[in-house]
């Protein structure tokens, strides 16, 4: 069973910038599409952006531009590269791996995911 330990986070003031790695152990994740959600205070856990295993990627229209997802299939890690933050990124920031599905629009659904990690916090102040 794959296991996911993100890493990163903090404190950042707004425009600044932030690199999460999600670390893969016990597996791999090289053969799915893996991706980033986020849970705000008060809020549902919301998608961010996927990678397929193609190397397709998928963002949320709040972070496009933005935000870069990659992913290195050698070292079992998925990266988000988090530029000119704004406050309301301030979230816990989870990695999810092995979408159930092949489809990047499908796997924006946290319930198609079999593993998540832990999460890690990104502060953004004003």
């Amino acid at each position: 069973q794959v296991q996911l330990v993100e890493s990163g986070g903090g404190l950042v003031q707004a425009g600044g910038s932030l690199r999460l790695s999600c670390a893969a152990s016990g597996g791999t994740f090289s053969s799915y599409t893996i991706g980033w959600f986020r849970q705000g205070p008060g809020k549902e856990r919301e998608f961010v952006a996927n990678v397929a295993r193609s190397g397709a990627t998928l963002y949320a229209d709040s972070v496009k531009g933005r935000f870069t997802i990659s992913r290195d299939n050698a070292k079992n890690t998925l990266y988000l590269q988090m530029d000119s933050l704004k406050p309301e990124d301030t979230a816990v920031y989870y990695c999810a791996a092995n979408c159930r599905s092949s489809f990047s629009l499908i796997c924006r659904a946290t319930g198609n995911f079999e593993v998540w990690g832990q999460g890690t916090l990104v502060t953004v102040s004003s």
